[in-house]
């Protein structure tokens, strides 16, 4: 599907340079575990960035002394980020491909979602999946479009009634291929297609700058371009008197990989990042400034 009309275009859509590139819980799990789980457990243990409660980012994760999770409404694609079912503690980044992500202290859990078997599921490929996996369970399927990086809105309610993606040289067209359907296939080939020809650079230009004052659960630390990369904010908690934020944050990366929660390795509260007004937010795999966060 890489056709003409991508091949610049697409070296901007990454976290780097192309996608075909590379870079060189259950609750109560250790009773009864098997050997292969143990292992996992006794990783988790060795590491001081991992907490062992739940299997959700809320309940793996609890807040520092002082804090309190801010309140979302149930059905917000905040309080959807903050239940993302998570692997058990110790477990590793997988590549597409079936190759493990080390984790020299990268990152403090492993959101367990499939991510298919190309590599696509990059950096703001992630976001935009966890954000339209929202709506779909949601039903808001008109809500669900992004652009591709040439400009084109490419929205789902379109693929739903069976259209399909033509791609001519430089030209981008709707046409009628299949009967109208709605399955959670086709959901995930529209998803496929949006990897394909969007990214951080399209992203980024279809996003709202907001203040860091004001920014929220679901917002994204984005730089667009090649290279660019993003990051979500999959969780957020305010101190009960000083009224200063903290926030917890997600990413994919490249080659495609499963997504997972961002170590702090500059903090003992890993993985919370205290919110910080101005200068750089320093990641272990990237840095953005604190303005660099846009809203959808």
């Amino acid at each position: 599907m890489r056709l003409a009309l991508f091949s610049v275009l697409f070296l901007l859509t990454s976290c780097h340079t192309d996608k075909s590139g590379h870079q060189s819980g259950k609750e109560g799990y250790a009773t009864g575990a098997d050997s292969e789980s143990m292992t996992a457990y006794e990783k988790a243990v060795a590491d001081p960035n991992t907490q062992f409660r739940g299997t959700t980012v809320d309940t793996r994760f609890l807040v520092p002394e002082g804090y309190d999770r801010v309140i979302v409404e149930e059905t917000s694609f905040a309080n959807f980020l903050r239940k993302l079912p998570l692997k058990v503690p110790g477990s590793e980044v997988i590549y597409y491909d079936g190759r493990v992500k080390r984790n020299d202290n990268l990152y403090s859990g492993v959101i367990e979602l499939p991510i298919g078997q190309k590599d696509l599921h990059q950096c703001a490929d992630a976001i935009m999946r966890l954000r339209a996996e929202h709506l779909w369970l949601q039903k808001k399927y008109d809500d669900i479009h992004f652009n591709f990086t040439n400009g084109m809105t490419v929205a789902y309610s379109e693929w739903m009634k069976g259209r399909r993606m033509i791609i001519d040289g430089n030209k981008t067209k709707w046409d009628n291929q299949n009967n109208p359907s709605n399955t959670y296939a086709d959901f995930w080939e529209y998803m496929e297609l949006i990897f394909m020809y969007a990214g951080t650079l399209s992203l980024s230009k279809e996003m709202k700058s907001v203040d860091v004052d004001d920014m929220q659960i679901g917002d994204v630390f984005i730089q667009g371009g090649s290279p660019g990369h993003a990051v979500v904010i999959a969780d957020m908690a305010e101190h009960e008197s000083s009224g200063e934020k903290i926030i917890i944050l997600a990413q994919s990366f490249m080659p495609a990989q499963e997504a997972h929660i961002i170590a702090n390795q500059n903090s003992k509260m890993s993985p919370w990042y205290k919110v910080q007004s101005t200068g750089s937010l320093k990641l272990p795999e990237w840095q953005f400034k604190w303005d660099e966060v846009k809203q959808f």
